[in-house]
């Protein structure tokens, strides 16, 4: 791959998530060897993903812990790439915070402390979230957003609405890795995924598979996440998670990338969903009587874009509804989330 035939090494954070779990793979098929850390390597039903991984390509699996200072050094020293996709994802929380803010921001903080300790790393790509983007007052409809919006924090602090310290603690923990990385001198991209769906090595349950099946599955607090994502974002923008994960890999090569990158491939709303699935899998009735229980859009008020990402080259797989959805529903049967 490189120079005197040594691999790239990247260092993918939380390999036992959802995401980081597809970039690993991801990863490994195209050639690097990967070190990615776990809190306990030894809890082989979070883990066993990863010793299946180590079939593909070189995969060490370390512990580290995003709360333990200086517990990411081993795993970030020699390598190329840093990929943070490790973050805490508390959104029931009761004291946001406590458990999910200052958490997120310190554990953001010993991550890019690693990585200007080790020298090696070229550049940092940090996973974010659409969250980091849409939480403001915007009135009406018809608005594109693009990596040039960001989240008001003072505003979700006021509001306080249903899981607002999730997107405070995206904001403040990619702002505060931006301000590291400018003080240390490293090169460091921020990705900002939506609703990701699709396959996953990782056998935990991910919610967002939960979410978007649950017009056909008729989970009504699967179907409540749904709701609380495309109000709080004013549409239901999706990407598959092998998108995701190739745009992670392409902004951390491309020489030229710098600042945030929207990754969606498909704005939709809910409504335009439900017939979407109705007319696909009619073998699956379309629970339409969840969007009768209200606050569901008409229409989306919202787009997210991907412009940037698409004009510097970058080019999604799965751009449509049909496309992505043929993966979900063979994950939801795999999973026992939908009859075969």
């Amino acid at each position: 791959m490189s120079g005197g035939g040594r691999k790239k090494t990247a260092c993918v954070t939380g390999g036992n998530g959802y995401i980081a779990s597809v970039l690993v793979k991801t990863l490994l098929e195209k050639g690097y060897a990967v070190k990615t850390t776990v809190r306990n390597p030894d809890d082989m039903a979070k883990n066993s993903h990863l010793k299946d991984l180590q079939a593909v390509g070189p995969l060490t699996v370390l512990r580290a812990d995003l709360l333990e200072e200086g517990s990411f050094d081993e795993a970030i020293v020699g390598s190329d790439y840093v990929f943070l996709v490790a973050a805490p994802v508390n959104l029931h929380s009761k004291n946001p915070e406590k458990e999910l803010i200052e958490p997120a921001v310190r554990g953001i903080l010993n991550v890019m402390r690693s990585c200007a300790k080790a020298g090696t790393v070229k550049r940092v790509i940090l996973t974010s979230s659409a969250a980091a983007v849409v939480g403001r007052p915007l009135q009406g409809g018809g608005h594109v957003l693009d990596e040039e919006s960001w989240t008001d924090v003072e505003y979700l602090t006021a509001n306080k609405s249903s899981h607002w310290g999730y997107g405070v603690s995206k904001v403040l923990a990619e702002k505060e890795a931006c301000r590291f990385a400018e003080e240390h001198g490293i090169s460091l991209v921020s990705v900002c995924p939506v609703l990701t769906v699709g396959a996953a090595p990782t056998t935990k349950m991910d919610t967002s598979l939960h979410a978007s099946l649950s017009l056909l599955s008729g989970d009504q607090a699967a179907f409540r996440v749904l709701r609380g994502i495309e109000m709080a974002t004013g549409c239901m923008p999706l990407v598959h998670a092998a998108d995701l994960c190739r745009a992670q890999m392409f902004v951390a090569e491309e020489d030229a990338a710098a600042g945030r990158y929207i990754c969606c491939s498909v704005n939709t709303n809910i409504v335009e969903l439900a017939r979407f699935l109705a007319d696909k899998y009619p073998q699956y009735t379309v629970k339409t009587d969840l969007l009768s229980s209200g606050g569901v859009l008409q229409k989306p008020r919202v787009s997210l874009s991907s412009a940037r990402l698409l004009s510097e080259g970058f080019e999604f797989k799965y751009e449509t509804l049909d496309e992505i959805y043929d993966d979900v529903v063979e994950q939801g049967k795999a999973q026992g989330i939908l009859p075969n």
